[in-house]
């Protein structure tokens, strides 16, 4: 399966934009991109274990929250998961000399 690492993180995946895993489930996927290549693993995940809220993954082109089976989603060689973190950001506060 294919991996789809953003442009933030893929100084932690040696520049690649896409890196090929082997997993049955999305979660197994995931453990094989952070056992590849370690340091992903405190950007995805909290020192709890848990994919971090604002890490948004998406198995071919579905929300994988939003999966019936969630992570433990089956996947197959030919699937892709895009990882795409949430970007924070609005408007300027009233008092801003950009109105």
């Amino acid at each position: 399966m294919q991996i789809h690492i953003p442009t933030p993180l893929r100084a932690f995946t040696e520049k690649q934009e896409t890196v090929s895993v082997d997993g049955a489930t999305v979660a197994e996927s995931l453990a094989a991109l952070t056992a590849k290549f370690p340091a992903m693993q405190a950007h995805l995940y909290s020192p709890e274990g848990k994919l971090r809220s604002f890490v948004n993954i998406y198995l071919n082109d579905e929300d994988v929250r939003y999966l019936p089976a969630g992570d433990a989603t089956t996947v197959s060689t030919t699937d892709e998961l895009t990882i795409i973190p949430s970007i924070a950001g609005g408007c300027c506060p009233a008092a801003c000399c950009c109105r």
